[in-house]
């Protein structure tokens, strides 16, 4: 991969082709707040708070207002993350999700950081939901799409096919442990998980008794990814313990 240099608010970073702007900045400590965006999925820029403003000396004063997410970075690109039409742009977007989420502790605590409150009457509806999709994006690269949006215009919101309960959901937790605003919620004890209006039972550490995954995660993983059917049978701690001990068996 080449290697170029761009410049963020005045700071010259080193960079790699295929990069977005979102990448570069997170690698060198600065902050860009984003809601939508997951290291561990494609970026959609859905969010659109991690809008930052570019140019560059070849476009002749030319400059734009860009998704950091999803903009690939290229040589000489200057990038500044809290300019004025920068910080607009994100109170504007925070200002509608305090008015469609005024229940939401997480997007308080942004509004408030960023110098926003609603101007708008709140729609209480209860929801949390911002629409930003990670959780159905989530669901999906599990392999199971148990979960999409359904609905239009205000209606619109996240459920299962027919807004009954999903034969799909394995019940793996991804969609609730990946939401950002905590609208998901998932009920665990220590044998079972109730989510989606479905009950899953654990799997049970053979050493230590301790929750790994639902019986119905483990079946789904062997399946697809071709796993020893013994993989789920410890849980992660006990694992560790497991190696390190192999390891000092070693070095006797």
């Amino acid at each position: 991969m080449s290697k170029m240099h761009i410049f963020i608010n005045g700071k010259k970073l080193a960079a790699e082709e295929g990069e977005t702007v979102l990448e570069v900045a997170r690698r060198n400590g600065i902050s860009i707040p984003t809601l939508c965006h997951h290291d561990a999925l494609e970026p959609v820029g859905a969010c659109r708070l991690c809008m930052v403003e570019i140019t560059h000396a070849d476009w002749k004063g030319w400059k734009g207002l860009v998704t950091s997410c999803l903009y690939p970075v290229e040589e000489g690109l200057e990038v500044l993350t809290d300019c004025d039409a920068v910080k607009r742009q994100r109170q504007t977007v925070l200002d509608l999700l305090m008015a469609r989420c005024p229940d939401s502790e997480v997007i308080r605590e942004m509004a408030e950081k960023h110098g926003e409150v609603t101007h708008y009457e709140p729609f209480d509806d209860g929801s949390k939901c911002i629409m930003c999709y990670l959780c159905v994006r989530a669901c999906a690269k599990m392999g199971c799409s148990a979960i999409s949006a359904v609905n239009r215009g205000t209606l619109k919101e996240i459920a299962p096919p027919f807004q009954t309960t999903p034969d799909a959901c394995v019940g793996c937790g991804s969609c609730a442990s990946i939401c950002p605003t905590g609208h998901i919620e998932a009920d665990d004890s220590r044998t079972s998980r109730k989510i989606w209006g479905r009950s899953f039972q654990f799997v049970a550490c053979e050493d230590c008794g301790a929750p790994v995954v639902t019986e119905a995660h483990r079946d789904h993983s062997i399946a697809r990814d071709g796993l020893a059917e013994d993989y789920y049978n410890r849980c992660a701690a006990c694992k560790k313990k497991s190696l390190i001990g192999r390891f000092d068996k070693v070095g006797t």
